[in-house]
């Protein structure tokens, strides 16, 4: 509020003829509120044009960071990519598998896969939803070294209940994971390679929950359906064109 009362200020001070050296620091403030108290309004509209532009600086800075960390968000090699590896559309999705919004994604996002045979889906694991969440995480990543990272995804994403160790190892075991190899792989320098990255590109893009994605040049927080993701994916690919 007190920006906006220097910026009525100001506006007041530009339709006289004397100059700002004129007024004291308290008769700037006294012009400020009698404007306010005469047009209680424009309060709202210097709030929306400093909202404005704070949304636009924002904007510019994700582009800068789309930009300048477009390889570490697409190719990562320590990064799980499902779908096509070699499609034209890459969507990264941040997540967690105690998130329950990130559930109800599963089916769309699987949705939009069946039906749209070039994209890439690349997972940043971001455990941000306590140690169940860390524990999880950790042992999808190390399911790689058994070539098993989506199956365990999958089941995962269709867990019960929250995901804490014992469901985690329980859902390993029912898809043929040897959980002791699990284990000992947990705690390998890459699996925490992939989440510090994860939470350093998050909060880069701004990013406060999961889900969250990237899709070309848009950053899109939270649940979205099959057919809002197909719209970002048609602007990422006329975007190419």
């Amino acid at each position: 509020m007190k920006r906006c009362g220097i910026i009525l200020a100001a506006a007041m001070l530009m339709a006289t003829p004397l100059v700002a050296q004129d007024f004291t620091e308290d008769q700037i403030k006294d012009l400020a509120l009698q404007a306010i108290r005469e047009n209680p309004q424009i309060v709202m509209e210097a709030v929306a044009i400093l909202e404005a532009q704070e949304d636009a600086r924002k904007a510019d800075q994700s582009v800068a960071l789309l930009s300048s960390r477009r390889d570490v968000l697409e190719r990562d090699p320590n990064a799980p990519v499902l779908g096509n590896v070699d499609g034209d559309v890459t969507i990264v999705e941040f997540f967690d598998y105690n998130c329950p919004y990130c559930k109800r994604v599963k089916p769309e996002i699987q949705a939009l896969m069946a039906a749209d045979p070039d994209i890439r889906l690349v997972y940043r694991e971001w455990p941000i939803l306590g140690e169940g969440s860390v524990f999880a995480a950790r042992a999808a990543l190390a399911a790689r070294n058994q070539g098993k990272y989506e199956e365990f995804h999958w089941a995962m994403m269709g867990l019960q209940g929250r995901a804490e160790e014992a469901s985690i190892l329980n859902a390993a075991a029912e898809i043929g994971l040897d959980v002791d190899k699990l284990r000992a792989d947990m705690d390998a320098p890459e699996i925490n390679e992939h989440i510090q990255t994860s939470m350093e590109l998050a909060a880069a893009l701004g990013f406060n929950g999961t889900p969250s994605f990237v899709i070309g040049e848009a950053l899109v927080p939270g649940f979205i359906k099959t057919a809002q993701f197909e719209g970002y994916v048609a602007a990422a690919r006329e975007a190419e064109k």
